[in-house]
């Protein structure tokens, strides 16, 4: 006799459009090959990607999106993973070229997984929190540390510092005794910056180098740009020579730069770089370079916070959508497991 497919509930794209096309269905229970991990979902997060898939304005989408998660170890024929190890995935893959998280089960590339506990008994924080970290974390941290190379004394400046990224990137630069100025465009958020370690926050838009004057009327040793390509050729303006500029996100949008002339508008003796989270767990940027438990424990020993904006449950995707494409989400989304 066959045995009956397993199956298991799972957030469908059933076709490109609004929140409202995010579906739950049942589907069948991926099986890991080789080299992947097969990972129970505990909670993900939500990431402005992802609305871009839901859209079909991505170069690459599953029907099941989602680019991080934490769970627990179900199988992993490689032996890489013991069993009921607490793990958090991210990229590898998921939700473009294989099923993502926005299910109960998601499989996982051997390379994108990382150890955060042996057990679920001795969680270090509760998953909803642990959901934070993945995706933004990761990819803040080898922005400062890896393409900005920030130290500590350092001034920073980050566009678009209430995102997901932006807050994340707020944490890891203050503990590391980098000063951090920071914009967002809702005054009202102003307070939370400072409390994350701001040194100082100014209202994103028109204006802005004007009223970004450091003390000794230099420029900044690193800028982190969040908001993207309408933003991009006034940030190469506000860093010193010598110093760099960091490109990882799109809050204003994906209309690309038009006439971009390096001669007349790049920034001479200023080292730009791009940095897109896809490419975590290739050779040259392996998860395993992210030191992703250790921040982890610094959230846990209180060094620093990092809560999720909002909590929903897994009913409420489409819900949780219309907060993050509205710009309402105010830090990270979490989605709770099925």
């Amino acid at each position: 006799m066959t045995p009956t497919p397993q199956v298991m509930k799972a957030i469908v794209v059933e076709a490109f459009g609004p929140p409202s096309n995010l579906v739950i269905k049942d589907v069948p229970k991926p099986t890991p090959q080789p080299g992947f991990v097969l990972i129970r979902i505990k909670a993900f997060g939500l990431n402005h990607a992802e609305i871009h898939m839901r859209r079909g304005e991505w170069a690459e989408s599953m029907p099941i999106i989602g680019i991080e998660c934490v769970g627990i170890v179900e199988d992993c024929p490689g032996g890489e993973y013991p069993i009921k190890t607490c793990v958090a995935a991210l990229m590898g893959g998921l939700g473009r070229t294989i099923n993502g998280s926005y299910a109960q089960y998601t499989v996982a590339p051997v390379g994108n997984v990382v150890p955060l506990s042996n057990s679920e008994e001795v969680l270090p924080l509760p998953w909803e929190q642990l959901a934070v970290f993945p995706e933004s974390y990761a990819t803040a941290w080898t922005c400062l540390f890896r393409n900005l190379e920030v130290q500590e004394g350092q001034n920073l400046l980050i566009r678009g510092s209430t995102s997901a990224l932006g807050r994340a990137a707020a944490n890891l630069a203050s503990s590391c005794g980098v000063s951090v100025v920071a914009t967002t465009r809702a005054p009202e958020r102003h307070p939370e910056l400072l409390d994350m370690g701001a040194r100082t926050v100014e209202k994103e838009g028109p204006g802005l180098p004007e009223r970004l004057r450091l003390p000794d009327e230099s420029k900044f040793d690193a800028v982190l740009d969040l908001v993207g390509n309408s933003t991009l050729l006034e940030s190469l303006t506000l860093v010193r020579r010598g110093g760099r500029l960091c490109l990882a996100g799109w809050l204003g949008g994906l209309e690309p730069i038009r006439d971009f002339n390096p001669l007349l508008q790049m920034a001479s003796g200023v080292h730009f770089s791009f940095f897109g989270s896809p490419i975590f767990g290739s050779n040259a940027f392996p998860v395993s370079d992210v030191p992703l438990h250790d921040v982890v424990q610094m959230v846990a020993n209180g060094k620093f916070q990092a809560k999720p904006s909002k909590v929903f449950r897994f009913d409420e995707i489409q819900e949780a959508h219309r907060v993050m494409e509205g710009g309402e989400s105010n830090g990270k989304i979490v989605i709770l497991g099925y």
